[in-house]
């Protein structure tokens, strides 16, 4: 199985895991199966790596716990001397990153996020930059330019109009504190929850009568 795959098989164990948690105390058995199925992928691809000479499962931790560490100087005294004067989260990840120009922050955005995401982060970061400075008001009104372009779409241009007019919709809720892409899960599930309800009404009423 090709190394790549594995990658493929990690992201789809992570998904899946997040809707489970979302249903936690509902499937409390499936939830702890699934995280289980992330911790077999990372375990796979930590002995594929200590197997190639790059790191073992000890340095994992090991670098992870000094994240965290270093991640919140508000409670650890050594990340507090050691990050004086810095009070961002993602100042903090920037230091820790060794990114200081706005190529550095786009092209860490990871390109495998679900595409509303990417979109947020791009716009966050572009705008902490100062190449994206848009107001809600600005915002707004290019959602509604980019819906007139969708209008105006014909098939050769319909995707660019499509992704112009998400792109938009995604900036505008980034700046009224809107996650994108929790929205859209959310109003997904509520579509598919409506139309199984309207199912089983309409089931009930079409079920002869028993006497």
């Amino acid at each position: 199985m090709a190394y790549m795959r594995l990658g493929d098989l990690l992201i789809a164990a992570g998904a899946i895991t997040e809707e489970q948690l979302q249903t936690a105390l509902q499937t409390q058995k499936q939830s702890g199966q699934r995280l289980g199925d992330v911790l077999m992928q990372v375990a796979f691809h930590t002995v594929i790596e200590e197997e190639r000479g790059r790191f073992d499962f000890e340095q994992v931790c090991r670098e992870v716990c000094e994240k965290l560490v270093f991640r919140h100087p508000n409670i650890f005294a050594s990340s507090a001397a050691e990050n004086a004067g810095i009070n961002s989260w993602d100042a903090l990840k920037n230091k820790e990153k060794g990114r200081t120009t706005l190529a550095d922050e786009l092209n860490t955005v990871p390109a495998t996020l679900p595409a509303l995401m990417y979109a947020q982060k791009m716009q966050k970061r572009a705008a902490r930059k100062g190449a994206f400075a848009q107001t809600a008001e600005d915002a707004a009104a290019a959602l509604k330019a980019a819906e007139r372009g969708w209008e105006e779409a014909v098939p050769e241009n319909s995707a660019e109009r499509a992704g112009a007019l998400l792109f938009a919709a995604a900036n505008a809720m980034r700046l009224a504190g809107v996650d994108a892409e929790e929205a859209l899960t959310f109003a997904s599930g509520r579509f598919r929850q409506e139309l199984l309800q309207k199912t089983e009404d309409s089931d009930g009423q079409e079920r002869p009568a028993t006497v």
